[in-house]
């Protein structure tokens, strides 16, 4: 049986608000960096059919140091030959952004990334071990001394050659919560720097996440001396929510990808919490990040080129659509203040401009704009009758190109009048 999984998360109401209370309180200080810690090269990768050449990876290595993430988490050099061949590569090429390395709790995973990162000028060790009882029974098949044991044992061999250690906890919101404060007091106790709390399968809400981070700045000795981290997944579609909550409830550093990328539902969007923090500084004042924004789009495009995985249109900041309007009661307010239905300027993300999308859902001061901006100028009845005509050819064809709107401008203006016709 599977026994003390969920200890904590049967707190009452009352007691959970009065934690995130305290850890709203506790963040009343001044500007705080938040590292990203960018894990599109590992995690994201593991996302079915969006593996990368050799050379595709150094293209997003790149580009994700142009875009000035803190660290790269360049891959799982244990893994396979071409995973560490590429993260040494990574690590040999890169300078001004840390460069991580997965492993396991093992020594040969340690001295694979070892290997790997030895030419990094800032490596750091990413050493994982799971900690819910249902990981430890049915995966691990691992006591909870035992795993106690082997976080202490990795973290002090990881530590023997690398001066930044990160410590995870997979699994960590399905984790009873008193034996989780025993697994990162251990892993502090041993020498890791990091600490990252991942909710690993989706599983949690931003409540929870505050009150379990909460109870760990409570509970684990040492834990105001070392960075905590938040990695989290949207399987319920809440990775960029936990996070942003996590980051109100003080941890550090973010794990993110670019796109969303990653397992299953994939990870937190880099894109989307940067945003967050830049866009919301009335709620998240005091935050920044080293993200150079005008890079978020290009560097979306570039990893969703190589992935072959593309960007839903809708999707916030990097989608086709995400500056797009086409209803006519937006497009007459863009018009009249870009304020109106934008809360920021696609410029800062790196589109050029917000598109005034023709549809059926087009208002006439939309379809005259549209008109403008290809040199048509029409008044009065022809615009009148131009619009109805284009109303109607949208409602048949769907969609219209600058062929058709010119037909159906060319023909308004030569039509009689209506007095004309009569007389």
């Amino acid at each position: 049986m599977i026994s003390g999984t969920h200890t904590p998360h049967h707190m009452d109401i009352d007691s959970i608000g009065a934690l995130v209370a305290e850890s709203n309180a506790a963040q009343e200080k001044p500007v705080r960096h938040i590292r990203i810690f960018d894990t599109t090269l590992r995690d994201g990768e593991q996302s079915p059919g969006a593996s990368m050449t050799f050379a595709e990876k150094m293209q997003v290595a790149e580009q994700l140091v142009r875009m000035g993430v803190d660290i790269i988490e360049a891959g799982f050099p244990s893994a396979s030959p071409g995973d560490l061949a590429a993260v040494r590569e990574i690590a040999r090429r890169t300078r001004g952004t840390a460069v991580a390395g997965l492993a396991r709790a093992n020594q040969s995973d340690i001295d694979a990334c070892r290997e790997a990162l030895q030419d990094a000028e800032r490596p750091v060790l990413h050493v994982f071990l799971a900690t819910s009882d249902l990981h430890m029974q049915y995966k691990l098949m691992m006591t909870r001394e035992e795993v106690l044991a082997r976080v202490d044992e990795m973290v002090r061999y990881g530590r023997r050659f690398f001066a930044d250690v990160e410590f995870s906890a997979e699994d960590a919101t399905r984790s009873d919560w008193n034996f989780l404060s025993q697994v990162f007091t251990t892993a502090i106790s041993a020498g890791a720097s990091t600490i990252n709390i991942p909710d690993t399968v989706g599983y949690t809400m931003p409540n929870e996440y505050t009150a379990l981070l909460t109870h760990l700045r409570r509970t684990v000795p040492g834990i105001e001396k070392v960075t905590m981290s938040a990695h989290c997944h949207d399987d319920l579609g809440m990775a960029t929510a936990n996070t942003l909550a996590a980051i109100a409830a003080g941890v550090g550093q973010v794990e993110v990808t670019i796109n969303g990328l990653g397992e299953r539902a994939g990870n937190t969007a880099l894109e989307e919490v940067v945003m967050a923090l830049r866009t919301r500084a009335d709620t998240f004042g005091g935050y920044t990040t080293r993200i150079a924004t005008e890079q978020l789009v290009p560097t979306s495009q570039m990893v969703s080129r190589i992935t072959g995985i593309h960007v839903q249109p809708n999707k916030a900041i990097v989608g086709a659509n995400a500056f797009a309007h086409e209803a006519g009661i937006h497009q007459d307010g863009m018009l009249k203040h870009r304020g109106t239905y934008e809360i920021m300027e696609p410029r800062m993300v790196g589109w050029s401009e917000s598109k005034l999308v023709l549809g059926k859902h087009s208002g006439r001061h939309g379809f005259d704009a549209h008109l403008r901006r290809m040199g048509m100028r029409l008044r009065g009845e022809e615009l009148q009758r131009a619009y109805e005509s284009f109303i109607a050819f949208v409602d048949e064809h769907k969609t219209v190109d600058a062929d058709d709107l010119r037909r159906i401008a060319e023909i308004a203006k030569h039509m009689p009048l209506p007095e004309q016709a009569s007389a």
